[in-house]
């Protein structure tokens, strides 16, 4: 764990290299929106509990106002989580995970105005080329876009954006203490299990008996996305400028765009495999550091 906590950067590579699978576990699942929101989340908890409960006993425990920031971001996680799988429903596993990634603006927006956080130059840079590929993996410019409902898919994936952001903003104000990165996100599950099940109840999408090998997808869901990959992006989030991890966490869409292609034989457009490599572009573009002049002698 040291050696991530020293590389920030590779940590939430890794996480959202781990998150790519998302949508494609939800789609194996064939799990309705609510459904797939409440069972990733409640799977993962005994996991993050027993992590942090070491955390607490090791550290003592976290201030109620760093609790409350992560049951606000586990709303906004939930929200979030049912808006994408109905997003998923519409547009497909890889185009749904794309539009979501339209917090790569709004997190850096946001930072900016009330965290009061300026982005380096290079995430600066980074973000109008990033968005450019975001366009063009959607399918808006070019022909080849595909769904049930695209329309309505766009409408979802943009809500599942504007939550994104809003989770990654909130839970990184509440994992200030950089040693304990279970427990934040423990809150953040465990809040996020609580809402969806509301939110499903209301939708009325809720089915609560297990079914197999539906639920055997959701376990892997649980323990490698949820787990796993949000530890990894909880250890990076606190690390680095919003707006960087925001833009690191686009290698996720790309990833799912891809995995779509393989597993579901989701056809992308050209416009949209240029979109790809635009994305990849962006994130290089953020990493960049400049040269160092060499000093006088």
């Amino acid at each position: 764990m040291q050696r991530l906590t020293d590389r920030p950067v590779v940590a939430a590579t890794a996480g959202a290299l781990t998150i790519a699978f998302s949508a494609i576990l939800v789609r194996l699942s064939h799990a309705t929106p609510s459904t797939a929101a409440v069972f990733r989340c409640a799977y993962a908890l005994p996991i993050l509990g027993v992590l942090a409960w070491l955390e607490r006993r090791r550290y003592g425990p976290r201030t109620a106002h760093d609790r409350r920031l992560a049951i606000i971001a586990g709303a906004f996680f939930a929200v979030d989580l049912i808006c994408w799988h109905h997003a998923i429903g519409d547009v497909g596993a890889g185009l749904a995970t794309v539009l979501g990634n339209s917090q790569v603006v709004l997190v850096g927006v946001l930072a900016w105005v009330f965290l009061s956080e300026r982005p380096s130059s290079r995430v600066i840079a980074s973000v109008p080329v990033v968005l450019v590929g975001v366009v063009l993996i959607s399918g808006v410019i070019g022909q080849g876009a595909y769904g049930r409902d695209p329309a309505r898919g766009v409408l979802f994936g943009l809500l599942t954006g504007l939550t994104y952001a809003g989770f990654i903003l909130v839970l990184r104000q509440g994992n200030r203490d950089l040693r304990r990165p279970a427990g934040p996100l423990f809150d953040a599950t465990a809040a996020a299990t609580v809402f969806a099940v509301l939110g499903g109840v209301i939708v009325g999408d809720l089915h609560v008996q297990p079914t197999w090998p539906g639920h055997g997808w959701l376990v892997t869901l649980a323990l490698t996305s949820q787990v796993l990959g949000w530890l990894l992006i909880s250890v990076s989030l606190p690390r680095l400028p919003a707006a960087l991890t925001s833009v690191l966490l686009t290698i996720q869409p790309v990833g799912s765009v891809l995995l779509g292609i393989a597993i579901f034989s989701e056809a992308p457009s050209g416009e949209q495999l240029a979109g790809v490599a635009v994305v990849l572009g962006g994130v290089l573009v953020a990493n960049l550091r400049p040269r160092r002049t060499p000093a006088a002698v």
